[in-house]
């Protein structure tokens, strides 16, 4: 099957480069921007061969044309970009778009991100820099989803990255696939079986799927804790800030993946130039019809981003909003930050289930553990995607929702259209009845007949509690962009089961939600003013 894999790898990648090589913009004899395609075996790192497709500019003189670097996403082969990767070789760019490291066509085995893939890129723009008409001391690192974490990280490596374009992808790894302990069980498994049918596991990935098949998750978990820091780029931005390359970050609201808070936190750590850009959807799919050369705002915004800190032009790259945030109903807001982006509202929680502005205390409700109710986020890469591309939310009748196995608490309705803007955040006292117990809490926007869509989410895992002992509990939930007519209110709801991830909670057991004097239960939404 892998020898398989990588022969099919070759037929496709060729297939593409000649269709391409068909058009008038490959011939060198015209006088119009064009590009020639070829594939290539390039030295990798520890010897490894990878299979690429190199797009260079004709028709624009001799160069030397800045660099752009394109590492494959995650069990994709290099014929990923090509479409992308044209439309930058006709402006000008010499493009390398390649297999990463493990999958398809390029030797050794998949590491997870790790040092040798990261040390490919490197190795890349080496041989680009021997073998066409680069300029490498302007080079651009660009990916989709593991080809975005990869450019990262190669940022902080190689001075030689001047811009990076990093879509769908991830700057601290264990925060994505473990959110607050609470393993992305669809996503996971999703992503070691297309690993083992596309590319070929390294030790490193054995390792990990072997404790997760076999039920070993907190192996697993301790093994991707220790194995996360080296792959991720959050934990080397200040290198990353030492050499300021010019990030551009893009992300989808409801990625089921590489979900966007801990890509905010991560902008907003950069001191360099940097733009951050956030739409409804799921992995990929704000950016992945631009891959392949269909129109694309994402795409677009960034080969703007390229040229302007590539090749010098004045295209005012650099004096927007670096903040940009598309709602659900189509609207781009920009900000000159991500803290700019909304003032927090807060509402306290009460006994009775309401969300009113004046702090309630004193009052304790429990409910069962481990029986899901109607409110969950959804199917990974399904629910975000029809959201994201149809508007079609991931919904729940709220009033269906047991209150016998949740928490349900509503607000007031809105006189006005609001935009909630930024990641709302969860105080709470709970008391577990059992030593591991998973809470998952559900912010949505609800209309006057208890129809909810859902604006964000939020896992949390308790492990080691004490029994019957209270724990002041902090979440912060996904960030957002999202508009809430008027006439229309908030619910917040939290319980015990969701399908996307490996919950804890023990059928059986409770949990007690409570507000105690001087330390009442909130939750706080942000909105854009």
């Amino acid at each position: 099957m892998r020898k398989f894999a990588a022969a099919l790898a070759v037929v496709l990648t060729l297939i593409a480069v000649s269709l391409i090589a068909r058009g008038p913009r490959a011939d060198a004899s015209q006088s119009a921007p064009g590009f020639s395609t070829s594939y290539q075996r390039i030295p990798g790192a520890g010897g490894i061969e990878i299979g690429a497709v190199v797009l260079t500019p004709t028709g624009q003189g001799d160069g030397p044309f800045p660099l752009v670097v394109m590492p494959s996403s995650w069990g994709v082969p290099n014929v990923e970009y090509i479409g992308q990767g044209a439309k930058l070789a006709t402006a000008g760019f010499q493009v390398i778009s390649y297999s990463s490291r493990g999958f398809w066509d390029t030797g050794g085995g998949i590491d997870i991100a790790g040092p040798p893939t990261v040390a490919d890129v490197s190795k890349v723009i080496d041989w680009a820099d021997a073998h066409t008409p680069a300029d490498t001391s302007r080079v651009g690192a660009v990916g989709i989803s593991y080809g975005a974490g990869t450019s990262l990280l190669a940022a902080a490596k190689d001075p030689r990255i001047k811009a990076v374009g990093a879509m769908s992808g991830w700057a601290d790894l264990i925060r994505s696939l473990d959110p607050n302990g609470t393993v992305a069980l669809q996503a996971v498994a999703g992503l070691l079986a297309l690993g083992n049918v596309t590319g070929r596991p390294g030790p490193e990935m054995a390792s990990l799927q072997t404790k997760f098949v076999t039920g070993d998750f907190d192996g697993a978990i301790a093994e991707a804790q220790q194995l996360s820091p080296v792959r991720s780029a959050a934990t080397m931005v200040d290198q990353i800030n030492a050499r300021k390359p010019a990030v551009f970050l893009a992300n989808a609201f409801e990625d089921s993946i590489f979900p966007p808070s801990q890509y905010t936190d991560f902008f907003t750590a950069l001191t360099g130039p940097k733009r951050l850009l956030l739409a409804h959807g799921d992995h990929a799919t704000p950016e992945a019809s631009g891959a392949v050369g269909l129109p694309n705002e994402t795409w677009d915004e960034l080969a703007g981003w390229l040229r302007h800190y590539l090749t010098g032009v004045d295209n005012g790259a650099d004096t927007e909003a670096p903040v940009q945030l598309k709602s659900q109903r189509g609207t781009w807001r920009g900000y000159a930050n991500w803290a700019a982006a909304g003032q927090a509202r807060t509402s306290y929680l009460t006994k009775a289930g309401a969300l009113q502005a004046n702090a309630s205390t004193g009052w304790s409700r429990a409910i069962g553990a481990g029986i899901p109710t109607i409110a969950d986020s959804g199917a990974a890469l399904v629910s975000g995607a029809l959201q994201g591309l149809l508007s079609i939310p991931t919904g729940v009748a709220t009033p269906l929702v047991s209150r016998s196995f949740a928490g349900v608490w509503s607000g007031p309705a809105f006189d006005r259209a609001t935009v909630v803007n930024g990641s709302p955040a969860m105080h709470l006292t709970v008391k577990p009845s059992a030593a591991s117990t998973s809470l998952f809490a559900y912010l949505y926007d609800v209309d006057a007949l208890g129809v909810g869509s859902l604006i964000s989410h939020k896992p949390y895992t308790l492990r080691g509690a004490t029994p019957g002992q209270a724990i002041p509990l902090d979440v912060r939930l996904e960030a957002t962009s999202w508009e809430v007519p008027a006439g229309h209110h908030l619910v917040l709801v939290v319980d015990t089961v969701d399908p996307r991830y490996l919950g804890r909670s023990v059928v059986g057991s409770t949990v007690t939600f409570s507000s105690p004097a001087g330390d009442p239960s909130w939750v706080s939404v942000p909105v854009a003013a």
